[in-house]
């Protein structure tokens, strides 16, 4: 069934390669729907805009402030972060769980940290320690914050199955995995919870400056790219192109795990307008979330107040789907 789903990707190549002939020519505009979305749902909006680079350094602030957009949607909510330590130790504003915990307002409830490493773990409880108890003058929910030790398949296949998750609770999961840890499976697992409504969201990280250097450390361990890729056919991406590969998960996302809209939204190297170091592939079943998700891009430096952020936002829940940008 892949191969199958490959050959269709490969035959829309045409259209990728005009695409990324169009970014390179203007590397500051790129237009997120050049691939075909899902048949039996609506087209997901065509989001376009002037683009300002992401650096690395910044990256946890585009997280931060696309969940500082989520929750005046939702009004509640659950996150998941599978490698939730700080990615630059003594750098807090590079680190994306601190940064959501901070978010205000304070209207996601529960709180899913994990990490392998036991320092990070240290880090993490710390935090937790440091989180104030919830302010009722402000309607504040109490929280629920669990940080586990462990191997970041293991611990969301768990929580998955424990089915502590309620159906209806709108959850976003971080997958900002350092290499290639993230297995294909996972992925699957989070797509296939819900059994109504929207799905999981996911935000997944994609190397691409140093993949290559990442699969050929891991060839002597060719099972761990098995189950990072989701089968035994992971060399057919090898010869592809940067652009190319991260398309290919796009397609992926929407075929294979069925996802309404899939983004892949290019980080840049530090300073670095031309030089993409990874894609975050945005995946969601929400209809306004492409949207929100190419304003937080837009905006994920720019200081906003909660006012500013709920008119806006309100108007948009007002225009019809197909006319949003």
């Amino acid at each position: 069934m892949k191969c199958l789903t490959i050959e269709r990707f490969r035959s829309c190549r045409t259209s990728n390669c005009e695409m990324a002939r169009r970014e390179a020519r203007d590397s500051y505009t790129i237009d997120f729907s050049f691939v075909k979305t899902i048949e039996t749902r609506p087209r997901a909006p065509r989001v376009k805009f002037p683009l300002d680079p992401v650096w690395t350094k910044n990256k946890a602030k585009l997280i931060a402030k696309y969940l500082f957009e989520f929750v005046f949607v939702t009004h509640h909510g659950t996150y998941i972060d599978g490698f939730a330590g700080p990615q630059r130790a003594g750098k807090p504003n590079t680190w994306a769980a601190k940064l959501v915990l901070e978010n205000t307002p304070k209207w996601l409830r529960h709180f899913y940290l994990f990490d392998k490493d036991p320092k990070q773990i240290e880090r993490l409880e710390r935090l937790k320690d440091s989180q104030p108890p919830p302010d009722k003058e402000k309607n504040e929910p109490e929280r629920t914050i669990t940080v586990k030790l462990g191997d970041a398949n293991s611990l969301i296949t768990e929580v998955l199955q424990s089915s502590e998750i309620r159906q209806t609770e709108a959850t976003f999961c971080l997958l900002d995995q350092r290499n290639i840890e993230c297995e294909w499976s996972t992925l699957s697992a989070l797509s296939n919870y819900k059994q109504s409504g929207n799905k999981i969201e996911l935000l997944y990280f994609l190397p691409s400056a140093w993949l290559d250097r990442a699969l050929k450390n891991r060839r002597k361990n060719q099972e761990a790219i098995a189950k990072w890729w989701g089968g035994d056919d992971w060399q057919i991406f090898e010869n592809m192109s940067r652009f190319d590969r991260a398309q290919l998960f796009v397609y992926r996302f929407k075929k294979e795990l069925g996802y309404w809209s899939a983004t892949a939204l290019p980080i840049f190297a530090d300073n670095s307008p031309s030089r993409v170091m990874f894609y975050m592939i945005h995946a969601t079943d929400h209809p306004l979330a492409p949207t929100l998700m190419a304003r937080a891009y837009r905006k994920a430096l720019q200081p906003e107040t909660a006012e500013q952020v709920q008119i806006e936002i309100d108007q948009l829940l007002k225009t019809p789907l197909q006319t949003r940008r």
